[in-house]
């Protein structure tokens, strides 16, 4: 089983490369969120602790989000591994994580932090827009529809989020990177860390984390 941690900032393109890698290594792509989601909808019993929580607008605590993962990492297509999209968040979580999967005896086997500087990141969010229709994705100063305010794709209008003004993504960086950089820091003591320079173009990117994973780029579509 190959377990992959891929760590960066709002913004910084873990949603762009999480199915690259994903694609490399024949597994899934998990993220707390749609875990979340989907176990309370299918109202298991880690759902309904979950459901507790988010119900009431509070935090699900870890040791339940960690059970989560390793719920779903017993299912068929993860057998083999996967991809963890933006978890652990913290360091207890990253804690957490490594005592669960030790018991499981398992481990986390790579660590990749896509690193973007902080004012970059916030152009990027700033810029970012989503189409009304269907979610996706544009980018105005890198990746701008034919029309600024119609979706290429459905035609659809495209919108700027409210939290993806600057103000607001100043606010959330300013919250969210200390104990990003405190869980960069824990896998970088354990030796598993590898950091990549997320300001160069996609497709290099890609190639630099497949490389990682001792993937030849070559070897899949990126």
């Amino acid at each position: 089983m190959t377990v992959v941690v891929l760590l960066g900032a709002p913004g910084a393109g873990k949603g762009t490369q999480a199915p690259v890698l994903a694609r490399a290594l024949e597994v899934p792509v998990l993220a707390s969120g749609d875990l979340l989601r989907a176990a309370v909808a299918a109202g298991t019993q880690l759902g309904r602790e979950a459901d507790r929580f988010m119900s009431r607008g509070q935090l699900v605590p870890d040791e339940t989000i960690v059970r989560v993962f390793l719920d779903r990492l017993e299912k068929p297509d993860a057998r083999e591994g996967a991809i963890l999209d933006g978890f652990p968040r913290t360091r207890v979580q990253a804690e957490a994580l490594d005592r669960a999967l030790a018991e499981a005896g398992r481990t986390v086997d790579r660590t990749i932090f896509i690193d973007v500087q902080t004012e970059d990141l916030i152009k990027r969010m700033a810029n970012r827009r989503i189409c009304t229709a269907n979610g996706h994705v544009y980018n105005l100063a890198s990746n701008p529809p034919l029309n600024d305010e119609v979706c290429d794709i459905d035609g659809s209008p495209i919108v700027q989020r409210p939290d993806d003004n600057e103000l607001t993504v100043r606010a959330r960086m300013s919250e969210q990177l200390p104990p990003l950089l405190d869980v960069v820091d824990y896998y970088r003591q354990q030796g598993i860390l590898q950091t990549v320079d997320g300001r160069e173009p996609i497709a290099d990117v890609s190639a630099r984390m497949l490389r990682a994973l001792g993937v030849a780029p070559g070897q899949v579509s990126v």
